[in-house]
């Protein structure tokens, strides 16, 4: 919300977004792929608040998705190899 009480523009339903409880599978993973993609951008050049807002609403949507894909496909092996010792 903005400083008058009103909706910010493209936060779809209020200062948080859509509860993505309410999301269909779809629009969830395209709520994560682009809320994904501007997370180097509000690291780099956001406010303190703007990050904050962000992680909370990254958590909420990656929350929603663990929860309603138990069966998702994972990897057998870490993604990622370690990185090397000092």
């Amino acid at each position: 919300m903005t400083d008058n009480g009103q909706e910010q523009p493209g936060t779809g339903g209020g200062p948080r977004g859509v509860d993505p409880a309410t999301l269909s599978e779809p629009d969830l993973l395209r709520e994560l792929e682009a809320i994904h993609r501007s997370r180097h951008d509000t690291l780099l050049h956001g406010s303190a608040a703007a990050l904050a807002a962000h992680d909370t609403r990254m958590g909420d949507l990656e929350a929603e998705y663990l929860s309603s894909t138990p069966a998702r496909g994972r990897a057998a092996s870490p993604v990622r190899a370690p990185c090397p010792g000092p």
